[in-house]
């Protein structure tokens, strides 16, 4: 699976978010059938453009309200919409989300209890149109991953529905607080409000991380173009890519995976809890959690868990953490390993075929190991050694029937 790069040099809106995922090649007919799935058929037109912004092309996306006489709409009435949704689950809590993250910024900014907010940022169609259109692409998409650049906010004043107010808006600075995202303030950036709040609840609810990545290569990229004139390409960047394999002098058998390492120190809990915790995180995707002791502060004995995942199962395996574990929070890091190829397979034996993985080392030399719940079974049911039922076993590794192909 591949991730998506959000390179966003001059902020985040989302317009801008809508005109990169089509023209990264987002089918229309996704977005409109998922907006269309809130009962906002005939009530809005999108008009896509390919255009330029300072000789960049691009696709510059507009929102076009059709109702003659816009209703209010209050956020209390939007979540039921969404609640009743022909939405997949997975489209349905993204769409929730970044409209809760949105009305909770608002309602602190103005003071007002959040299924009253009113504000234009939520009730407007284009609004409406921007977060599930995103959200209906991504899920499209289905990406591995989202990495987001620290987007520039701006400066000076903007305009609002609430009066003229400064840059970055006040709902902005509410998201950024929130979620603990940091945002640029260079003096570079143009003037003007370039991260709109729609567009930074989208990436701070979407995105896994706001930074760069080291190293990955492009598959393909889709640019949306913003509708102000700037002293430089007003435009925001998505790509499309796999994360690069680094360079080494084995090549034969071995493949590069990238890990990321969850771990919690904990020291209130027994070690029957604990046990409970590494299954339910072995059966949330964990590829191995690993405990070991260690010595804490005013002397108490604690244990480092640590579990390594997959990156497109690391958001699920956060939330088993935090939801039914015992931290008050989570350390991550994204990591990587060397695997060599290997294959399932069964060998014959005097007790039936016994099921045996088989790996390919650097240079082509094959070693094959069998199952050692097949042996222990054996030794269970025949009354004879592990030692005696593996090494009359062995005599059949010669003669390894695969039954899948070379895999990591």
């Amino acid at each position: 699976m591949s991730g998506l790069f959000i390179d966003c040099p001059t902020g985040l809106a989302g317009d801008m978010i809508l005109a990169g995922l089509l023209d990264l090649g987002v089918p229309l007919e996704v977005i409109e059938s998922s907006i269309d799935a809130i009962g906002l058929q005939d009530k809005y037109k999108i008009n896509i453009e390919e255009s330029h912004s300072l000789g960049i092309r691009g696709l510059k996306v507009s929102v076009v309200a059709l109702e003659s006489d816009p209703p209010m709409r209050l956020w209390g009435d939007i979540k039921q919409k969404i609640i009743t949704a022909d939405f997949s689950d997975v489209l349905r809590d993204r769409v929730f989300r970044v409209f809760q993250s949105l009305a909770e910024a608002e309602s602190l900014v103005h003071g007002q209890p959040l299924d009253k907010v009113h504000f234009h940022e939520v009730g407007a169609i284009d609004s409406l149109v921007d977060i599930i259109g995103v959200c209906a692409a991504i899920s499209y998409i289905n990406p591995s991953e989202i990495v987001c650049s620290v987007p520039c906010v701006g400066r000076g004043m903007v305009n609002t529905s609430h009066g003229i107010l400064p840059v970055p808006a006040p709902a902005v600075l509410e998201l950024a607080r929130k979620h603990q995202l940091e945002l640029s303030f260079d003096e570079n950036c143009p003037e003007g409000e370039l991260t709109t709040p729609t567009g930074l609840a989208l990436m701070a609810v979407l995105a896994e991380s706001f930074s760069r990545p080291s190293s990955v290569g492009i598959r393909a990229i889709g640019i949306g173009l913003g509708h102000r004139s700037l002293d430089r390409p007003n435009l925001l960047r998505i790509c499309e890519f796999s994360r690069s394999t680094p360079s080494s002098d084995f090549k034969d058998g071995l493949v590069w995976q990238n890990l990321v390492v969850q771990e919690a120190w904990l020291d209130d809990v027994t070690p029957e809890d604990l046990a409970g915790l590494e299954t339910q995180l072995r059966q949330a995707g964990a590829i191995e959690v690993v405990c070991q002791q260690v010595h804490m502060k005013k002397g108490r004995q604690g244990f480092n868990l640590l579990a390594l995942v997959a990156p497109e199962k690391s958001l699920e395996l956060r939330k088993t953490w935090l939801r039914k574990g015992f931290t008050l929070g989570l350390r991550e890091r994204l990591e990587g390993r060397w695997v060599l190829q290997r294959r399932l397979g069964s060998i014959p034996s005097k007790w039936g075929p016994l099921k045996a993985k088989q790996v390919r080392r650097p240079g082509g030399a094959l070693s094959t190991k069998i199952e050692h719940d097949d042996l222990l079974r054996i030794s269970l049911q025949s009354g004879q050694s592990l030692e005696d039922i593996r090494r009359e076993a062995s005599l059949g590794i010669g003669e390894f029937s695969p039954e899948q192909d070379w895999t990591c």
